[in-house]
C-alpha cells in the first residue's frame, strides 16, 4: 500500500506515573472497560510498565482526538482521586 495515506493522521501520547505497579493496574483496569464510542474514528491503546500508564490515541480528525483525549483525562482524574481517597494510606 505504498503511497496511500493513513486515515489515522492525528495522534497523541500520554504517560502518567501512578507511583506503583498496583495503582497503574487499577487505573488500567478501570479505564479499559470504556471503549471508544467511535472506533472507526478514534483508536486508543493502553499499557502499563514500571508503575506508569501509557496511552496512545490515534484519530482521523483533530476534533475526534481532542474529544477522546479530554473525556479520557476526565475519567483518569476521577480514578486517581478515588485511589488517593480510598486506596492504601501511606505512612
Amino acid at each position: 500500500m505504498d503511497g496511500v495515506a493513513s486515515p489515522w493522521d492525528f495522534n497523541c501520547n500520554l504517560e502518567v506515573d501512578l507511583g506503583s505497579e498496583e495503582n497503574a493496574h487499577i487505573v488500567y483496569t478501570a479505564l479499559a472497560v470504556d471503549k471508544e464510542l467511535q472506533p472507526d474514528k478514534v483508536k486508543r491503546h493502553m499499557s502499563v510498565s514500571n508503575g506508569k500508564l501509557s496511552v496512545n490515541f490515534e484519530a482521523v480528525e483533530a476534533r475526534f482526538l481532542r474529544a477522546s483525549f479530554s473525556a479520557f483525562v476526565d475519567v483518569l482524574t476521577l480514578t486517581t482521586k478515588t485511589i488517593e481517597e480510598f486506596g492504601p494510606k501511606k505512612e
